[in-house]
């Protein structure tokens, strides 16, 4: 793998690119400094404060609608004011299932002001799933949007009493409410609009919300997001890194039950007084025409997103748009420059952080290829993949890889960089190392891999769960991926590990979606392109062609199902391919094939 450092001579020069905008970091800083967990302060305070600054400067608009920052403040008092006199106080836990749109944002801050907790359901789950999401917090009430409706009645039943009498809000009014809601906006259009006394009885260290993983190996898990760290991204990213102003536009359209929308974009939005764009949902084809049309400056990406605006065909609107910055996590290395040159983003603040962690990487030096930097105490360690555990030295503490290795990362859990974690204890227990570099100390397991790149900084490589084992090597799925869509056939890759019998370790197998006609895919090609660029036992055994991939509702691609499913032309419908030994190309997979293979006459 290819040591992607970070130099001297590099920060030097991006130091310089930053004193324009100095003030603004500046800001940023000084939120990161007294941001203290026991503190009395919170979103709801912030969000006021900011109203009373500029009350009159648009801070939402959606589709043709506009909403001032006193707007949006005295709408979440009015619902904070009716769920208080409905019982909601501090501490409890209200679910929130609503598509993008604003009254999702003021559920959110209304709650917050309340010192409520809301729990963000995906709204793209149905059935078991959504189940478990909306009971395993212990959810006392549940806030129902008009277009969510069904997948609601579909389990109503399942659910406790609480959360089958949901609060409404409609939406397109094209269903009729439900006799057994209580419908939120008309029964809070007469609530007091005053700031209620409660957004300054809350301390920083409680919990605003609960955020869900996306649930790729198993049943979601709620991470806990407080207040302290929502007000902590708002100086880091928002000011330090993005270093919006006030008169930038912030475009979200990933799903607000995503950090990546409500805590980097909305707390970015927040901290710079500036205005956000609502896109109900993503679109690739209209993503730049809406940059265009509202005036964006910056907007916030995650997973593949950049890849699908780089997909669609070339448009006089690559470059017919204001935006000077984007932030967000998830940006390949293999298209980081392509993206940069075809729409002249000049800003590209890659981050690295999670829900549950305690620290954040960002790019706030706009450098090329790297997550970032970051102040707080964290380390990267020597990961033994087969054994599935780190490497500890005769002193029992583990060893740190040097610079342009890859090992696993670990973040300090200190008071400045506590672990907040989920609200399942089990999973809190396994998420922790202790004697890493010292007896007593305690450090979060990130489950990433990443590479040491110098002065703080790291790039991300792969997932623990996604790195896998063959031919006595690890192989960064990531990696290969990269290898794989530079093959001028393909749109998109998706690379895992799968078993094969009498083997150690799993094959590599790349389900791919083609920029052509199946039947013009060059096996051949391909096989040269991947052994050129790739160690022989990175090299993918089986190619699985599919018309698209299956991702979660963050654009996460859904690998669980895909290394089940293996190789095995009787269980995938799609067409498979394998890389034989000694052979210069794919070739069909055929029964035969998987028989030969199973009994150990074709050696992989």
């Amino acid at each position: 793998m290819q040591a992607r450092t970070v130099s001297l001579t590099n920060i030097t020069k991006a130091v310089f690119g930053i004193l324009p905008d100095l003030g603004t970091i500046l800001r940023g800083v000084y939120y990161l400094a007294t941001a203290k967990a026991d503190k009395h302060f919170s979103v709801g305070q912030m969000f006021e404060q900011r109203t009373r600054e500029n009350p009159h400067k648009i801070f939402i608009r959606y589709q043709h609608f506009s909403y001032s920052y006193n707007d949006i403040n005295q709408w979440a008092n009015r619902y904070a004011h009716f769920l208080a006199s409905q019982g909601i106080s501090q501490g409890d836990i209200v679910a929130v299932m609503l598509e993008n749109r604003p009254e999702t944002f003021v559920c959110i801050l209304a709650l917050a002001k309340l010192g409520a907790i809301a729990s963000m359901i995906n709204t793209t789950q149905r059935q078991e799933v959504l189940v478990h999401s909306l009971t395993c917090v212990n959810a006392r009430r549940l806030i129902l949007g008009e277009e969510l409706i069904e997948a609601h009645a579909q389990i109503r039943d399942q659910l406790p009493a609480g959360l089958q009498t949901p609060y409404f809000l409609a939406d397109s009014h094209q269903n009729v409410m439900p006799q057994y809601c209580t419908d939120l906006g008309d029964s809070s259009r007469h609530a007091s609009q005053e700031n209620p006394l409660s957004s300054g009885q809350i301390q920083m260290k409680q919990p605003i919300y609960y955020i869900f993983t996306s649930g790729t190996t198993g049943l979601p898990k709620a991470s806990i997001m407080t207040h302290f760290r929502w007000i902590k991204a708002m100086g880091a990213f928002g000011l330090a890194s993005f270093r919006l102003k006030p008169e930038d536009v912030f475009y979200v359209c990933l799903p607000m039950y995503h950090n990546n929308a409500l805590t980097v974009s909305f707390a970015s939005a927040v901290g710079a007084g500036c205005e956000v764009v609502i896109a109900r949902k993503f679109s690739a084809s209209r993503f730049w025409k809406d940059c265009a049309d509202y005036g964006v400056t910056a907007f916030c990406y995650i997973g593949e997103l950049c890849r699908y605006l780089l997909n669609q065909p070339a448009s006089p609107l690559d470059k017919l748009h204001k935006v000077r910055v984007m932030g967000g996590n998830g940006l390949r290395p293999d298209i980081w420059m392509a993206f940069r040159e075809r729409f002249g983003v000049e800003h590209i603040s890659e981050l690295y952080g999670a829900s549950e962690c305690n620290i954040a990487f960002t790019n706030a030096l706009n450098l090329d290829l790297t997550c970032g930097y970051c102040p707080m105490s964290h380390a990267v360690v020597q990961y033994d993949i087969e054994k599935d555990e780190p490497v500890r030295d005769k002193k029992g503490f583990l060893i740190e890889v040097e610079k342009g290795k890859v090992g696993l990362l670990l973040a300090e859990v200190t008071e400045r960089s506590p672990f907040e974690g989920y609200t399942d204890p089990e999973a809190n227990r396994k998420k922790v190392f202790r004697d890493v570099k010292k007896k007593g100390d305690v450090y979060f397991n990130s489950g990433d891999l990443v590479q040491r790149q110098g002065y703080k900084h790291v790039a991300f490589i792969d997932r623990l769960g996604d790195t896998f084992r063959w031919k006595g090597e690890n192989v960064a799925t990531t990696e290969v991926e990269e290898v794989a869509n530079q093959f001028q056939q393909i749109a998109q890759s998706v690379v895992y590990g799968v078993q094969v019998p009498n083997s150690d370790g799993r094959a590599g197998m790349a389900a791919i979606t083609l920029n052509t006609e199946l039947n013009r895919f060059d096996g051949q090609a391909f096989a040269q392109h991947v052994r050129q660029k790739l160690p022989a036992y990175a090299v993918p055994v089986f190619i699985r062609i599919r018309e698209e991939q299956e991702i979660t509702g963050t654009f996460k691609y859904k690998k669980v199902d895909l290394k089940n499913q293996g190789f095995d032309p009787s269980q995938v419908q799609d067409p498979l391919f394998i890389l034989l030994p000694n052979s210069d190309r794919y070739v069909p997979v055929t029964q035969d094939t998987v028989l030969a293979v199973n009994q150990g006459s074709i050696q992989l």
